[in-house]
């Protein structure tokens, strides 16, 4: 089994105190609320309906609803999952607009919640979600569901987006060893071509998936204060940094022939296909590594392969002194002042609900709390084991900080641009013009 013991870099997110003494939302009382394990304290809802908004699908909507299920059973409300369409902001936009917005909202971007408060649509968090956070969650978290000094967001889900996972069959095929720094990376990924097999999965069609391999590669080698500042447009994206991320990211998108279906198939390969053609094949699989998250052993876990044994992971190559460690997550933000919302917050805070989707998988929770043996095997574990050990040192994904128009949105921004740059890897001068431009409109709006 591969070491996942990754080394917590120095990271650290600037956000605002968490608690500014205001109070919204039912207050918690022993003749309304009723115990329900594991120190949570919920009220009865009975008759009550709620309706949660999410872009998760196939797996990670199943479990997702697992947990909303047994709120239901604890509080007697009736919760509905409401599929929603990246940009997530856009889509509540319109049932607001509508009249029918949800009553909680699951935000996958910093920005999404902080474009949620400048319009008005969140309401903070209560006394009893915010009691949850500070039991069972380091500042860092609290901080980043924070938007000047008040609580919105409950952070449910999390990510470690710095590992690499790779076909241990592959792997042992070639003769090669699980690289540590950038340039061992280049090298196996070499030996592995030579062997037979393309080394190098990419899911180019999610534009997402290339502002991680940039993240990674720039944390790594500009470090965190110049993370900082780009992440704030503190600096431009046509800083010598940039440049020097994106020459080393052409190292690999220069090579077609070390990326599964070469150029034009990564482009047309969404993540979870990415993935799964990693794990599929037998002795021939269409690659093998691809780089991503831990929510990959989701998908993992669609194929044959046992992760563990079949599929294993390590940390993302360092470019410079240090390996990155670059974080993302899923807040849960009310957008109705309503006794239901509220409880919903407080449970998804709680020990209790991350539990439930831990034991399913493909879930890693920055509840400290939080049993690590809930977690179904020692991949997973180890993955959420180096997260919650970082403490207030974590980094949180760039482009989820951006304004969503730049970084978080399919088809334009920093997601176009990455593709572009995909199939030009040459052009990094053209990319980094592009990419402030875009920055600098999405920063200034």
């Amino acid at each position: 089994m591969s070491a996942l013991a990754i080394g917590a870099l120095a990271l650290g997110a600037a956000a605002c105190s968490s608690d500014d003494g205001k109070k919204s939302g039912p207050s918690a009382s022993a003749s309304a609320s009723a115990s329900t394990g594991g120190g949570v304290q919920l009220p009865k809802l009975s008759g009550e309906k709620i309706e949660v908004a999410a872009v998760w699908t196939g797996p990670e909507q199943a479990n997702f609803v697992k947990v909303l299920k047994e709120f239901e059973a604890r509080t007697g409300a009736t919760v509905t999952f409401v599929p929603a369409q990246d940009p997530i902001v856009n889509f509540l936009g319109t049932k607001i607009a509508g009249g029918s917005p949800p009553d909680v909202a699951m935000l996958p971007q910093v920005g999404a919640i902080q474009q949620a408060v400048a319009k008005k649509w969140a309401k903070p968090a209560g006394p009893e979600a915010k009691a949850q956070l500070a039991a069972n969650y380091s500042k860092v978290w609290q901080d980043l569901g924070s938007v000047d000094g008040t609580q919105y967001g409950v952070y449910f889900k999390a990510a470690n987006k710095s590992l690499v996972w790779y076909n241990t069959k592959v792997f042992q095929n070639a003769g090669v060893s699980v690289p540590a720094k950038w340039k061992d990376f280049l090298s196996a990924a070499d030996t592995i071509s030579a062997s037979g097999v393309t080394p190098v999965s990419i899911g180019g069609a999610d534009g997402w998936t290339l502002t991680d391999w940039f993240e990674n590669v720039y944390l790594s080698q500009a470090g965190p204060e110049k993370y900082d500042q780009l992440a704030k447009h503190a600096i431009k994206w046509t800083d010598p940094s940039v440049k020097d991320a994106l020459t080393t990211l052409a190292q690999l998108f220069g090579k077609p022939n070390l990326i599964a279906g070469g150029t034009n198939g990564a482009l047309q390969t969404e993540f979870p296909a990415s993935v799964t053609q990693t794990f599929t094949g037998g002795d021939q699989p269409k690659a093998g590594m691809v780089f991503e998250g831990d929510f990959a052993s989701v998908n993992i876990a669609e194929t044959s392969a046992k992760i563990g044994t079949d599929a294993k992971a390590f940390p993302f190559p360092a470019v410079g002194d240090k390996a990155p460690v670059v974080t993302g997550g899923d807040a849960a933000v009310a957008l109705k002042d309503t006794k239901g919302a509220q409880a919903l917050l407080t449970w998804l805070a709680s020990t209790d609900a991350a539990q439930i989707w831990a034991k399913a998988g493909g879930f890693i929770s920055p509840n400290k709390a939080l049993d690590a043996g809930a977690y179904p095997n020692d991949v997973q574990r180890n993955i959420a084991k180096s997260l919650v050990a970082a403490g207030d040192n974590v980094r949180f994904d760039m482009s989820d900080q951006a304004p969503q128009s730049f970084g978080g949105t399919p088809g334009k921004g920093e997601w176009k641009d990455l593709q572009d740059f995909l199939k030009n890897p040459s052009d990094i001068v053209g990319t980094q013009s592009k990419l402030e431009a875009d920055a600098a409109a999405a920063f200034k709006s």
